[in-house]
């Protein structure tokens, strides 16, 4: 739950929302677009996919299919994207919403829907791959369902709760889960977004990492917790301030937020 102070980034959500609450619904909807299609870029950016911008609007606008099945793919993969943020932003909605093991699938079941094609529970990774975007430690596939439980019980213990502030929870969170490596695709965009709907769930917008942080975020993984509390502060912190400049420009408010 947020606690307010002034000039903290608890004070900074509470003015946006603020601002939010006084903003024309259509208004609203066209900066909800602009974020998601933000979102979307970078977060590809992570994975080290840059999509085109025309490629990335044509996707998220739905308009229609394509003989060029790369390029089909392409719009495939955004557009899960697209609805597993709204996933997310649904369950973010919902306060007492717990991290379950079901919850997390859920969000990668989204990312990769042909997965629920195939009968019997979600498998998760079977190998450790050779070739792959992250170059930290990942766990062996003998140790992943163990290691997810304890996670999750991690996330959902009274303890973890009272002990550690909800930014760094779910930072660490998402580090763990990275450092897990679960499922054979997506593992990253799967951490990032369950990290994001615990944020939400506490009251905060989402925390989108920035493409140009991209060596910095990886860096981070490999050293320390510490090390990616303050990559999703900095980012969390840039998305707030980023928010508040838009909304104080659309009410005539002077900003004073440092660049």
């Amino acid at each position: 739950m947020l606690v307010p102070r002034t000039g903290t980034i608890e004070g900074k959500v509470e003015q946006l929302r603020e601002l939010e609450s006084k903003t024309d619904p259509a208004l609203l909807a066209d900066f909800q677009y602009r974020l998601e299609v933000s979102w979307i870029h970078h977060d590809g950016a992570l994975e080290g996919v840059v999509y085109d911008p025309r490629e990335l609007q044509a996707a998220i606008d739905n308009q229609g299919l394509t003989s060029d099945r790369a390029l089909q793919a392409t719009y495939d993969e955004i557009r899960n994207f697209k609805l597993a943020i709204a996933l997310i932003r649904e369950m973010g909605e919902k306060k007492r919403r717990k991290i379950t093991l079901d919850a997390i699938k859920k969000i990668y079941l989204t990312l990769a829907p042909e997965e629920a094609e195939v009968k019997g529970p979600i498998k998760y990774r079977k190998e450790m791959p050779l070739h792959r975007v992250y170059f930290h430690e990942i766990s062996s596939p003998d140790k992943i369902g163990y290691k997810m439980r304890q996670l999750v019980d991690w996330i959902s213990s009274d303890e973890t709760k009272r002990m550690v502030h909800p930014i760094r929870m779910a930072a660490k969170a998402h580090s763990s889960l990275l450092h897990i490596f679960p499922f054979p695709k997506h593992s990253g965009r799967v951490a990032r977004l369950m990290m994001n709907f615990m944020l939400m769930r506490d009251g905060y917008p989402p925390a989108i990492v920035h493409s140009t942080e991209r060596q910095r975020y990886y860096e981070a993984l490999k050293t320390s917790d510490d090390a990616v509390a303050a990559v999703v502060r900095d980012a969390l912190t840039n998305s707030v301030d980023s928010a508040l400049r838009y909304f104080k420009k659309i009410h005539g408010i002077p900003d004073k937020t440092p660049e």
